[in-house]
């Protein structure tokens, strides 16, 4: 079974319910990006995202 990738706002901005999933880890930092930065006005880069928000499941 392939590895997918996750990204739960909850943990980040409490309240927020967002969680994106994805067996494609490029897509599912794109979508996280796009949410932060339409939802809550905060710019992230890949790296960060990937290095302190990304859960492998």
């Amino acid at each position: 079974m392939a590895d997918a990738y996750k990204l739960d706002c909850e943990s980040e901005a409490g309240g927020c319910r967002f969680i994106v999933q994805s067996e494609d880890e490029t897509e599912a930092i794109e979508l996280a990006k796009k949410h932060m930065r339409e939802g809550h006005g905060q710019d992230y880069s890949d790296d960060e995202l990937r290095d302190e928000h990304l859960q492998e499941v």
